[in-house]
């Protein structure tokens, strides 16, 4: 397990077990990255109202999962996009994400993306990329780069098959490499970082929802 997934975990379950410090420190690991998630779904508006409630339950339903840092990521992931899209139900608004892939077509990339990754994809110049593509390449960029789950946690995720996800994550990260390399003002932003994380093929299940202490964004 790696430096930082192994503190992810160790938090987690020192948070488990009611220390408020352990579960601060999970907020603060995971947060950014579910934020640009959630953003890439409801837009950049509504964004921290959106993530403060998938906080709220995150908090109360902690004490039934069960899991690693990856697998926290993953649920995390799951409550945040089921309240993203509760709360387009409400609006009566479609995802922020999506588009005509059309307008996509036709631009070389300049760069082999099998070994790249967005840095800065949180950025709103980077997000108004992001928003060009297909609903489904945008989900799997964000989950499998920013949020960092691995194919099988982001399938879980949207309900759909690993393999499935690989794809659209690989044609999402070129459609953005190309989108980059017609605009120098974003050129920087995709750099040369680790791969998407694979499965370590580890049986780690997840739970759902009870009622125990609950915690304010303001203790996180």
């Amino acid at each position: 397990m790696l430096g930082d997934d192994a503190e992810l975990t160790a938090a987690v379950r020192s948070a488990q077990d009611g220390d408020e410090t352990a579960f601060r420190t999970v907020y603060r690991a995971v947060h950014p990255r579910l934020l640009g998630y959630v953003r890439t779904l409801v837009g950049d508006p509504d964004a921290e109202d959106v993530a403060s409630e998938a906080w709220l339950q995150i908090a109360r339903d902690l004490d039934r999962f069960s899991g690693d840092a990856d697998r926290f990521r993953g649920w995390a992931a799951r409550i945040a996009r089921n309240r993203a899209l509760d709360h387009i139900r409400m609006r009566g608004r479609r995802p922020a994400i999506g588009g005509d892939e059309t307008e996509l077509t036709g631009r070389p990339a300049e760069s082999d993306t099998a070994g790249e990754a967005i840095e800065a994809l949180a950025t709103g110049s980077t997000l108004s990329l992001i928003a060009r593509l297909p609903q489904d390449q945008a989900e799997a960029v964000v989950l499998r780069v920013v949020v960092g789950l691995d194919a099988k946690s982001a399938a879980e995720t949207l309900g759909k098959r690993a393999g499935a996800v690989r794809t659209a994550a690989h044609r999402g990260l070129k459609r953005l490499a190309e989108l980059l390399g017609d605009d120098p003002e974003s050129a920087g932003v995709l750099d040369a970082l680790p791969p998407q994380r694979e499965p370590r093929g580890r049986a780690v299940s997840s739970a759902g929802v009870t009622d125990t202490r609950a915690r304010t964004q303001k203790d996180m």
